[in-house]
């Protein structure tokens, strides 16, 4: 041991790397459909390597939490201001009142148990399973001006609250959403989603998983053009116009594939692929000639590319509209394919509403597909490297924003560098989704800058409590884990009555996903995507989880500043 002490004492990076390593793999530990999470596992092994002491410069832990909660509101932003608006609103003020609701809970316990503001912290960050109250919360108390000492014992605390609570935190959203409330109301959550599905889809019916629809809606066939038909002499366009549900895609003219444009001539005995919907090829046939073969070795090449929505007359716009928009004059065989939403499947029913920001997967021709995307918004490869410009001036903006204070009630509140930084992350990922040659940051960036950030964290934050954090599980223990079953339960029960009797968000798929994003609960989440078994959840979801994201976040130097009681040194 005292060779792995000295390691640690002399490379404390490495000891963080082990921590993250190790409590990854703690967090894939499953009891059953439960698993702890790589957050919470490497917050507690974290807890257990700083038992031998190890410093850590903390300036190390204000970089990497700056930089995840940059990314999670660079991701967030575009969602987060759409949720800001007359057609979201019920949705919008559903996961406001469970933010107000959480937050009110918290300090009524606090007040009532006697917690130090440390511990009142934790207790909203793991009973709410908001992991970034752990980074605004331990900044606000660091600028409270208190001793090193009693500063240190608080911030240890906030780690120990949320030790405490987060399992049930993780586990209680879970019963309550796929059980609990279901049970309640009577409700089939599987039987609802597919009643949902079908109205989103104008009556068509959602397949079960695994399963899918054998008819293929688009094909591919060849024909020789006979100038009987009357097709010869026309060009590629008006013969499109004339199909309707087809597009010419290639023309093979003396065994040589010509270039296709527009208003390329078609010819007698001109080889014409098209592409469309299978009922369409007889009408093909009756226009241009007999069928035939497909020549050896001939390829047909088309493009999978993903845009971003961004075009204003597109927005909240459904399915079926952004359809006709894109195939009127430019079909030439574009399929929209896929859709997400903050990473996330979007079901592709006909009455779903598009956003800004949405990621759309479109298949066809290159030529055609930039046609499209002009249309659009902006392809997604050209954004492949991250303006580094603007990530620099967002994350200055976030740090200076974080030295303001605000006074609420009368106490005086320090936003902090985490909550400085979450609104320049919003404010970048909206001005990214308006302007997308602007404050570029990849998916896979985000991603890493998201996740790597909030494990460093965690991993700094747990080896620095060390042995404080025994003392502190021993003295609050069984008070803080009921606690933070209460913070759990009370306003998401609320929450939930409070939608549907007075929101009227009476649709139950809405209803459910609306208190799982309310609180921001990705295991109850991703529990009720497995009972619904299709994407329905997806929409009310979304709407709600960008809203709690940031409110839940912000609670942290709320907490803080409302919480008197210091910590005992």
């Amino acid at each position: 041991m005292n060779i792995i002490g000295d390691l640690f004492t002399a490379q404390p990076l490495v000891a963080l790397f082990i921590t993250i390593a190790l409590g990854y793999v703690v967090g894939k530990i499953h009891i059953g459909s439960f698993t702890l999470g790589g957050v919470a596992g490497t917050l507690l092994v974290g807890v257990v390597i700083g038992q031998i002491g190890i410093t850590i410069d903390p300036g190390i832990k204000t970089i990497f939490f700056a930089l995840f909660i940059f990314a999670v509101g660079f991701q967030g932003g575009p969602q987060f201001f759409h949720a800001l608006n007359r057609r979201s609103l019920n949705q919008l003020v559903s996961a406001f009142v469970m933010c107000v609701a959480g937050l009110g809970t918290v300090l009524v316990g606090a007040w009532v148990f006697g917690l130090d503001r440390g511990l009142a912290a934790g207790l909203a960050s793991g009973g709410l399973t908001q992991s970034a109250i752990i980074g605004t919360a331990g900044d606000a108390i660091g600028k409270l001006g208190l001793s090193p000492d009693v500063t240190k014992t608080m911030q240890t605390n906030v780690a120990v609250g949320y030790a405490i609570t987060y399992i049930f935190g993780s586990l209680g959203p879970i019963i309550l959403v796929t059980w609990f409330l279901p049970a309640l109301k009577r409700w089939d959550i599987r039987a609802e989603a597919v009643k949902l599905a079908a109205t989103m889809s104008g009556g068509h019916t959602e397949l079960d998983p695994g399963t899918f629809n054998a008819v293929r809606p688009t094909v591919t066939r060849f024909f020789t053009l006979d100038k009987a038909r009357g097709s010869s002499g026309k060009t590629a366009l008006e013969v499109d116009a004339a199909l309707s549900d087809a597009a010419v895609e290639a023309v093979v003219r003396g065994g040589a594939t010509i270039p296709l444009t527009d208003k390329t001539i078609l010819q007698d005995r001109d080889l014409v692929a098209l592409s469309g919907r299978a009922e369409a090829m007889t009408r093909a046939g009756e226009l241009l000639g007999e069928e035939s073969p497909a020549p050896d070795g001939f390829r047909l090449v088309e493009e999978a590319r993903e845009v971003i929505l961004t075009n204003k007359a597109l927005t909240s716009r459904p399915i079926s509209e952004i359809r006709k928009h894109v195939n009127v004059g430019l079909s030439h065989g574009v399929y929209l394919t896929n859709a997400k939403r903050m990473g996330i499947d979007l079901p592709l029913l006909d009455n779903l509403e598009l956003h800004r920001g949405d990621e759309l997967h479109f298949v066809g021709r290159p030529a055609d597909l930039g046609r499209v995307q002009s249309k659009i918004g902006y392809i997604i490869s050209a954004a492949a490297r991250t303006d580094y410009v603007f990530f620099g001036i967002g994350m200055t903006a976030g740090l200076l924003i974080g030295l303001i204070t605000l006074t609420l009630w009368g106490v005086p509140i320090a936003i902090g560098s985490g909550g400085g930084c979450l609104i320049a992350g919003l404010m970048c990922g909206w001005l990214r989704s308006v302007h997308p040659r602007y404050a570029a940051l990849p998916l896979g960036a985000s991603n890493f800058l998201r996740d790597f950030g909030l494990a460093a964290f965690v991993g700094i934050v747990g080896i620095t409590a060390g042995p404080q954090a025994l003392v502190a599980i021993q003295q609050h223990g069984i008070t803080l884990f009921l606690l933070g079953v209460a913070v759990t339960l009370i306003p998401t029960v609320f929450t939930f009555f409070f939608s549907y009797y007075v929101l009227r968000i009476r649709n139950p798929i809405e209803a459910l996903a609306c208190v799982a994003g309310g609180r921001s609960a990705n295991p109850a989440f991703a529990a009720l995507l497995e009972k619904a078994g299709n994407s329905t959840p997806v929409v009310s979801f979304t709407v709600t989880y960008a809203v709690a994201n940031v409110f839940l976040t912000l609670w942290g130097p709320v907490i803080v500043g409302l919480v008197t009681k210091n910590a005992t040194a």
